[in-house]
Formats: structure tokens, C-alpha cells, sequence
């Protein structure tokens, strides 16, 4: 039998977490990580793996933790209330945490040099799969007749994703969560109206 860890795995993934968080990947270093672990760099290896290994647990975490907003939102009865849920989902997330705002997935790795290239196509997909699982809900409101027959529910997926990235972004930027709210709310104002009634306040 091997020798227990001498510290709490999941606290200190949590704390890893929360540095790529702030950092994005490339920003944060094997100091960083063993400061917010506390214990040295060889006990990391040991339990994690190298800093791609963990980057990718933290990710897993992250999902876990705090993206349950978003398999939620697929459930709801419209896909306005869908594209709402989602919308206001990222604004809150994005602005809960002062010392961590933005998107892990956004900050994580926008670009870096060619050692860092898995975990940005890693990112890539990450985002590309919660695009597609957007995508198929939103044909299937297609198909119910609750968006018109006009629309694309591939395009519509994209600019969902596309405002949430840029909420993302944003809010790392800075910007505060009364405006990030009237953006979503600008953006859901032209979301195309089928059969079914949109209610009147979305993802709240």
C-alpha cells in the first residue's frame, strides 16, 4: 500500500482552479499552482500529473461546479427561455467571483506558443461541444414549431455562444454586471418569435 497524500486533493484542485481561472493557463505558473496548493511541485506531479494534466481536472471541476446553468437551460420548455437561461447563466457566472471574473474556458488559453497548443484545441472543442448540444436543442424547437421555419438553429447557436464569449470577455475586461445584463437583454431581443409565446422575462 503507497503512502497517503499528505493534502487534500480536491481542496487544492479547487484552489488550482480558481489561480487558471484568474490567470488563464499560460499566465499561470508551477509557483502559482504550488502556492495555491500548498505543497511543493513533486506532490502535484504525483497526484495530478504534469500542468497540461491538471489544467484539464481544473476544467473538469469547472464544468461540475459551475456550468450546471447550462444543461438546465436545455431542458427549459422554448428556446427563448433556452437562449435566456444561458445568456443570463454566463453574466451571473462571469461577474459572481471579484477576484476571478470572466470564463475559464475564455481565459484559459486565447493563444500561446506551440507547447500550449492541446489545451487550446482542448478549449476549442470544450466550447465547439457545448455549441452542437446547443444546436440540436434548438432544432428540436425548429421542429416543435417554436422557432419559425426561417431560422437556422445553427446560427442561432453561434450567436448564443458568440454573446456568451463576448460577456465573457467583457466582464475580464471589467465591465459590470448591470450592463452585461442589458447586453443579453439586447441580444434576446431579436430572437426570432414561433408559435409558442416567448415569456416576458427570460432566464431569470
Amino acid at each position: 500500500m503507497g503512502r497517503p497524500r499528505a493534502f487534500d486533493v480536491e481542496k487544492a484542485l479547487d484552489a488550482m482552479l480558481c489561480v487558471f481561472w484568474r490567470k488563464g493557463y499560460e499566465g499561470t505558473s508551477y509557483a502559482d499552482l504550488t502556492a495555491a496548493a500548498g505543497v511543493e511541485r513533486p506532490a502535484l506531479y504525483a497526484a495530478f500529473g504534469n500542468k497540461e494534466a491538471l489544467f484539464r481536472s481544473a476544467l473538469e471541476r469547472y464544468v461540475e461546479r459551475y456550468l450546471d446553468y447550462f444543461p438546465a437551460a436545455l431542458e427549459l420548455p422554448t428556446a427563448r427561455e433556452v437562449a435566456g437561461r444561458i445568456l443570463h447563466g454566463v453574466v451571473d457566472l462571469n461577474t459572481r467571483y471579484g477576484e476571478h471574473t470572466g470564463c475559464l474556458a475564455i481565459n484559459g488559453a486565447l493563444a500561446g506558443p506551440d507547447e500550449a497548443e492541446p489545451v487550446r484545441q482542448a478549449l476549442i472543442d470544450f466550447r465547439a461541444a457545448g455549441q452542437e448540444r446547443l444546436r440540436q436543442r434548438l432544432e428540436r424547437a425548429k421542429a416543435e414549431g417554436d422557432l419559425p421555419p426561417g431560422a437556422s438553429p445553427e446560427a442561432l447557436a453561434a450567436f448564443v455562444m458568440a454573446v456568451s464569449h463576448g460577456i465573457a470577455v467583457q466582464a475580464k475586461a471589467g465591465v459590470g454586471r448591470a450592463m452585461l445584463e442589458a447586453v443579453a437583454e439586447q441580444a434576446l431581443s431579436t430572437w426570432p418569435a414561433g408559435g409558442a409565446a416567448a415569456p416576458a422575462s427570460p432566464g431569470r
